[in-house]
């Protein structure tokens, strides 16, 4: 029988290894960036082409390597951050197995200039694919740069798998946050295609953090520290009314190093229950400094996976400083937090006389006479004062102990039917408007109860939907423009889709890096509460890069439609009312709004006379 099993070329071996540790070209950034910082550099530059694609430049003013360090560091296993497997266990840089620049190395064409700073002439060393290609000396600054061109040229399939440039652009982007949030000491320069995009100067972390997020998170974020024997914690969060449905404003690190854990995240989140929405997120950059022994990095080939070996009370220790700090802060009531998870049960005393109330029953109780008991509290929804969407969403007051939502569960496919048939308004007679943003009316001896705002919101999506996809849009021009100050990721992406947002209908133009001036907005949108919006859209076209256009044009209008529909309006009268359930029976999707909500509710004769039997 012929022997079968053999060695592998060490360029093969090296292009699977390097599907573990390189996968895109923002692996590249991370692990070039990781190591400038591991060599002791003061300012990192990183530039990029056509999404890593064609070009990663990374230059640092690190220690540089000599000739000999310069032709080993491509050789696998070869480092110098560990010489024995305990080593791993004590860890103070990045990297540490070596493999790092081989992987590179395999999938691309290398260029490495390197120079000491107590040397007169560099070492320059050309890779293509594993194959050594020529070392010779160069005239260049002390530390190292790097050129990787062409990554996957050698694995075109792997090539293909990648995703467009612009979104590999921001995957670059979100490793260069990463780094540069680890280090507030260092300064970082990100260049794309040639064009500086962002510097960061050396600064406190608070100052670090709103230059990689953006000014918007300028006294939004409430200081975090404790000191214990397990772990030192010390970070910010965010303030609770500053919390997001879609939030990438969350960061844990270890001892300088980013990395993902859903566990601890949990812990950041209770100590906001009761403070937030359940749909929302809060924003965190919290960093925890542990003895390396008591961790574990060397789990998985990205190194964003981590074991900790106090993990049940680094949970308790986070937990409890961020509630510690919101309670400080004067977010919320100074809490006890020994005694808040006990429960106080009254003991009986045998001294004290107990009465139960005794219940009260109003025979003279008329459901169509109005008692000031019985009016709402507050303002009507469409009022100056509205502004909140989730307040336009509370139940429809009612004055007895049937509720809309019975209605609803009972004959469901019967009166859909009949809501299917709403195509006009010939058979409605007298409107009458309702408190809470509603109204009611007769048609064919039932009745008609619609919800004002998803009417609006229903209307406005078929408008803006037909708007974005002609370019016929209307724009009104704001008396005083607003600044937007964005984060790195979502300032590109504007840039990426500004003229989608130009076809919706908004007026944006450029003032420096990471800042934006709006000065028109879409027609029926109010400005105030404008970023909320323009965060939104953002989220509607990053959340699936692979979605078609019209998806997207779909979710961009269903975004601009629920703002719209939200925008404060005076009280309807019963000719605006007419007129808007006109329009809403001409719309295509009239009775239920982009995300599914009913419209409106439809009551028929036998239904009322079965409630009344």
């Amino acid at each position: 029988m012929a022997d079968k099993i053999r060695l592998l070329p060490e360029s093969v071996a090296n292009q699977i290894a390097a599907g573990e540790v390189v996968n895109r070209p923002a692996s590249v950034v991370k692990e070039m960036m990781e190591n400038a910082v591991d060599a002791g550099a003061t300012l990192v530059t990183v530039n990029f082409r056509d999404g890593g694609k064609e070009l990663i430049q990374i230059k640092d003013d690190g220690c540089g390597m000599s000739p000999a360090d310069a032709r080993l560091a491509f050789d696998r296993h070869a480092t110098s951050k560990i010489t024995t497997v305990d080593d791993i266990y004590r860890l103070h840089t990045f990297g540490f197995r070596g493999e790092a620049l081989a992987s590179i190395a395999a999938v691309a064409q290398v260029e490495l200039q390197s120079k000491p700073a107590d040397a007169e002439i560099g070492t320059r060393i050309c890779i293509n694919g594993s194959t050594f290609q020529n070392q010779s000396p160069i005239a260049c600054a002390a530390g190292s740069q790097f050129f990787v061109r062409n990554l996957f040229y050698n694995v075109p399939a792997r090539r293909r798998f990648l995703d467009k440039s612009t979104t590999e652009a921001n995957h670059i982007l979100t490793e260069f946050q990463r780094v540069a949030l680890c280090h507030p000491e260092v300064a970082f320069q990100l260049y794309r295609d040639d064009t500086l995009i962002c510097n960061l100067t050396p600064s406190p972390l608070l100052q670090r953090i709103i230059g990689v997020i953006g000014k918007s998170l300028s006294g939004k974020l409430l200081e975090v520290s404790a000191n214990t024997s397990i772990v030192r914690l010390s970070g910010f969060v965010g303030r609770p009314n500053s919390a997001k449905q879609r939030n990438r404003e969350q960061f844990l690190f270890v001892n300088g190093r980013y990395f993902k854990s859903p566990f601890f995240h949990k812990a950041v989140v209770q100590a906001y229950e009761k403070l937030i929405p359940a749909n929302v997120q809060p924003s965190y950059f919290l960093y925890l400094e542990i003895e390396p022994e008591s961790i574990d990095v060397n789990v998985h080939p990205q190194k964003t996976e981590v074991k900790f070996s106090d993990q049940a009370a680094i949970w308790q220790i986070i937990h409890a400083a961020v509630r510690e700090t919101l309670a400080k802060t004067g977010t919320v009531p100074l809490m006890d937090f020994d005694a808040e998870d006990r429960v106080d049960i009254p003991v009986l005393d045998n001294r004290v006389i107990y009465h139960e109330p005794s219940s009260v029953r109003k025979v003279d109780y008329n459901p169509f006479v109005e008692h000031a008991s019985d009016r709402p509290v507050g303002k009507n929804r469409f009022s100056e004062s509205s502004n909140s969407v989730n307040d336009q969403e509370e139940s429809f007051p009612m004055r007895n102990e049937m509720s809309l939502v019975d209605y609803i569960s009972e004959e469901e496919p019967a009166r859909q039917a009949r809501i299917d048939e709403f195509d006009d308004t010939e058979s409605f007679s007298r409107i009458l408007p309702l408190s809470g943003g509603y109204a009611a009316t007769t048609r064919e001896g039932g009745v008609v109860i619609v919800d004002l705002r998803r009417a609006r919101e229903s209307i406005l999506y078929e408008r803006y939907l037909r708007m974005i996809a002609g370019g016929e849009s209307v724009t009104q021009q704001l008396l005083f423009p607003e600044r937007m100050a964005l984060s790195i990721d979502d300032y590109t992406l504007l840039e990426e889709h500004l003229t989608t947002f130009s076809a919706a209908g908004f007026d944006i133009r450029t003032v420096d890096e990471q800042t934006i001036e709006i000065t028109g907005i879409p027609a029926e949108i109010g400005n105030e509460g404008i970023d909320e919006v323009i965060y939104e859209l953002l989220d509607a076209v990053r959340d699936d890069t692979t979605a078609p256009e019209e998806l997207r044009r779909e979710r961009l209008a269903a975004t601009l439609a629920r703002a719209g529909a939200s925008a404060p309006h005076t009280h309807l009268s019963e000719s605006e009312i007419r007129t808007l359930l006109a329009e809403l029976a001409s719309n295509e999707r009239r009775c239920y709004t982009p995300s599914g909500r009913p419209v409106l509710l439809e009551i028929s004769e036998n239904e009322i006379r079965n409630r009344l039997k």
